[in-house]
């Protein structure tokens, strides 16, 4: 009885030995005809694994990729859980390659590594919910550091690849306005601003001698008339709480071409404004955009469904009949 357990124990250490053996090459050789920077982590399933062998078949086998270079951003990690794994070569001497019967897996683009890979542009991503990222970033413009945000929306490029398309881009001048590049562009003051207006008689005299903008207030001509001729009608008007409310509503766009002296005025540099929006949406989304596609290498891969979650987007990963190395 004792030497039939030490036989079987050694049986097993061989057994087990010869796994990780096998794990070591098969990394290796996935490496080598991916090309990729790091071996990834190769787990052989099963037990006994020299039958698995001499059978030519193992059940299962998971890898784990880590950091693989995809153009302007890498992904963190691709795992991936092979089964019915048919093995050609001399065996067990020789192994050529492998022929995966079914894939099964997930690709993960961190936010930390969009972070630091997109730093340049200043940009930072984030989960929005909804499988939607939030975009915050920086822009210069004449000097002034303006803050840009957006709603990237994640889309499939055929089987092998993802993009982002934005929308619900805005840019905002700090502690003043709010601009909304695109077909239905507006400029809104913030809140802070609107008070400062309605605060400063100065400045609400100014905004209300434009015709145009007295009337998007919802303040009649009399209205503004006794209210230019008297501080206390103008008070009255501007202290009232939908007086801020309406004001921080009205799109001054029209007050950029019409009134651009109204803008200076009431505290809002115009030629800052004019600046915005010189500014095209295709200039903007592209310090927003980023894009991803499976290696050519890996080219029996697909993507499958995409999420996003806290730490990320995971987008599936799947094939059938996949080879590797010389699978023939």
């Amino acid at each position: 009885m004792i030497a039939v357990a030490a036989c079987a124990a050694f049986l097993v250490l061989g057994d087990r030995c010869a796994v990780l053996y096998a794990e070591k090459k098969a990394s290796e050789k996935i490496r080598d005809s991916l090309h990729l920077a790091a071996a990834p982590q190769v787990d052989i399933h099963g037990f006994p694994f020299l039958t698995q062998v001499l059978g030519k078949r193992l059940k299962r086998v998971d890898i784990t990729v880590p950091h693989v270079d995809a153009g302007r951003v890498s992904v963190a990690e691709v795992r991936a859980s092979g089964r019915d794994i048919r093995l050609t070569g001399d065996l067990p001497t020789a192994v050529r390659g492998a022929v995966v019967g079914r894939l099964d897996g997930d690709v993960r683009l961190s936010f930390a590594d969009l972070n630091r890979e997109l730093g340049a542009s200043q940009v930072r991503f984030s989960d929005a919910g909804a499988d939607t990222i939030a975009a915050d970033g920086r822009l210069d413009l004449g000097g002034q550091e303006l803050r840009v945000r957006a709603r990237v929306q994640l889309r499939r490029t055929g089987d092998r690849g993802l993009v982002t398309d934005i929308d619900g881009m805005s840019v905002d001048v700090p502690h003043v306005a709010t601009y909304r590049p695109g077909r239905d562009k507006g400029l809104t003051l913030h809140r802070e601003a609107a008070e400062r207006v309605a605060r400063d008689a100065a400045r609400a005299k100014a905004l209300l001698s434009a015709p145009s903008l007295a009337a998007r207030l919802g303040v009649g001509p009399e209205e503004v008339a006794a209210a230019l001729r008297s501080e206390d009608r103008l008070h009255e008007l501007t202290s009232a709480p939908r007086f801020v409310e309406r004001l921080t509503k009205v799109n001054l766009v029209d007050a950029v071409a019409d009134h651009p002296w109204v803008l200076r005025k009431i505290g809002v540099d115009p030629e800052v404004i004019a600046g915005l929006m010189r500014l095209r949406p295709p200039e903007l989304t592209d310090r927003l955009s980023f894009s991803f596609r499976l290696p050519e290498r890996a080219k029996d891969l697909k993507l499958r469904a995409v999420t996003v979650d806290h730490d990320g987007i995971r987008a599936g990963l799947g094939g059938v009949a996949l080879p590797v190395g010389r699978a023939g």
